[in-house]
């Protein structure tokens, strides 16, 4: 595990996060102090990336006629007596 400062980051955050891209684990110290540890965006927290349900096939089962009777546009326009 590679070690910065926050002053290296300031300073020299283009090397650092390279480090970071290549898969390498970070540590981030303040005064001495553990600070943080950022892993890189490619790798999911839990270890696997979330999956989505399939909204398409539930908004087909719940409206199965369509959203609604007619476009929200002309439903507001006959609201405010538009037309």
């Amino acid at each position: 595990m590679k070690s910065a400062v926050v002053a290296d980051l300031r300073n020299n955050f283009a090397g650092i996060s390279r480090w970071s891209e290549a898969g390498e684990e970070l540590e981030i110290t303040k005064r001495g102090r553990k600070f943080a540890r950022p892993v890189p965006a490619s790798l999911p927290v839990g270890g696997s990336i979330a999956k989505w349900p399939d909204l398409s096939a539930w908004r087909r089962r719940v409206f199965p006629k369509g959203s609604g009777p007619a476009p929200a546009e002309e439903i507001v326009s006959y609201e405010r007596g538009e037309s």
